[in-house]
């Protein structure tokens, strides 16, 4: 039976398995002790619970995540709002609002007395139009019209969709993300997370069901290098291990776009990957217990800000989980300093709708930096990003590192496992 080596147990390298088990033999190699890569939970000793790496946010638009989902029997693990509805908190205005988007393609919410932004002005959509016709060279600010519909919705959106500011960020891949989402109708935005943990949904299903269609995989196995010979992979090494790919065999390399660099770049002509980073920060509140939350963010279940650091904060039990990306002007702060300053934004944000609302004095805390958590979204770093296919004929690259046309997300690293085995033509 053809042999498919998967490189990187990441969302790439586990789409990609789980597309072709059943069809072929399937090994996946993780260099770690875990699978998931930057999507995944573990047990923090000092919170003394299970938490994220990080949060991820997803849409009703992301076909390839309910596919993969479906797939291995994870569809129902998310959960969410079962509608278009985000709520916000602007620290500056000190003003809670809600975007209710309009269910269809027309844009009713944004009319005078529909539930759009406050304060923002019908022309600022033309902010949307600039971002749809963007051209590779385009950045986010060059798109957006000056006002609240940019301020409190555009911004933060384009931030956290492109983990990357708007003065550098690619327009094009955010006018991507736009015209598969909310050009698609309010129905198509609708807001999901997973109700568990990243592992529980995305991860720990797929081991098990490689596990019962004969797939194998092997933590611990870290790729150093491979031998090719023509227009084929012949081998690969893991430490001191040789691994043979024989004549009918294939390899996807799934692991993250440094090692691809440090690996392929002898064997693949002119081979680059993206070479800047932006970093992400997660702060994970445990309260004493289960907060009693109240209206809009308990429908939701999160909550966007604007005007501070804090961008998204998430409900999950006895913790309150902080998001902040485009994390690197925040370097230089102190890790204390940081926490305290998100935790007095998160009292105002969910102490009014938090019975009781929450205490002054700051609850256990556990702050995560992901120093290179994405490739930075900007048009040249999108330049750098290589296809699929490669010149060997048994060598497909999947990632979101990889050219999928979107920034570096869920979405795009499960499309990229699937856009691999089709690159290979193991599957129609």
């Amino acid at each position: 039976m053809t042999h498919v080596h998967v490189i990187g147990g990441g969302l790439a390298g586990l789409s990609a398995a789980v597309e072709l088990t059943g069809r072929a033999r399937v090994t996946v190699y993780e260099a770690g002790p875990a699978c998931g890569g930057r999507a995944r939970s573990y047990f923090d000793r000092a919170l003394g619970t299970r938490i994220d790496n990080g949060n991820h946010l997803l849409l009703s638009a992301n076909d390839a995540v309910f596919r993969y989902l479906g797939l291995i029997g994870a569809e129902k693990s998310l959960k969410g709002p079962g509608k278009p509805v985000f709520p916000y908190f602007d620290l500056e205005a000190d003003l809670a609002w809600t975007l209710r988007l309009s269910r269809g393609r027309i844009p009713f919410w944004a009319l005078p007395g529909g539930a759009r932004v406050p304060g923002m002005r019908l022309k600022e959509l033309r902010s949307l139009f600039a971002l749809l016709g963007a051209r590779d060279e385009t950045t986010v600010a060059n798109c957006l019209v000056p006002g609240m519909l940019s301020r409190r919705l555009l911004e933060p959106f384009a931030v956290s969709a492109l983990n990357t500011d708007c003065g550098t960020g690619s327009a094009k891949l955010l006018g991507n993300v736009v015209r598969q989402s909310l050009a698609r109708g309010g129905m198509a935005c609708c807001p999901w997370y997973p109700e568990k943990g990243l592992s529980e949904s995305f991860v720990d299903p797929a081991v098990a069901h490689l596990s019962v269609m004969q797939g194998e995989v092997r933590h611990g196995a870290r790729v150093s290098g491979i031998e090719t010979r023509g227009a084929r992979v012949t081998a690969f090494a893991l430490g001191a291990e040789r691994i043979v790919v024989g004549p009918e065999d294939y390899v996807i390399f799934a692991a993250p776009g440094s090692v691809a660099g440090g690996v392929l770049s002898a064997h693949l002509s002119n081979f680059q990957v993206p070479d800047a980073f932006e970093s992400i920060i997660n702060v994970h509140f445990r309260l004493p217990s289960v907060p009693d939350i109240r209206g809009r963010v308990a429908e939701a279940g999160f909550v966007g800000v604007v005007g501070g650091i804090t961008e998204w904060v998430f409900v999950k039990g006895d913790v309150l989980s902080v998001t902040v990306s485009a994390a690197n002007r925040y370097a230089a702060r102190d890790n204390e300093e940081l926490k305290a300053m998100i935790w007095n934004e998160v009292r105002r944000v969910i102490g009014p709708v938090t019975v009781g609302g929450l205490p002054e004095a700051m609850p256990m805390a556990r702050l995560v930096w992901e120093k290179r958590a994405t490739f930075a979204a900007t048009p040249a770093q999108d330049r750098r990003r290589p296809d699929a296919k490669t010149r060997f004929e048994n060598l497909a690259l999947a990632g979101d590192w990889t050219q999928t046309g979107l920034p570096s997300t869920i979405e795009g690293a499960i499309r990229s496992g699937v856009a691999a085995a089709h690159t290979l033509g193991l599957v129609s």
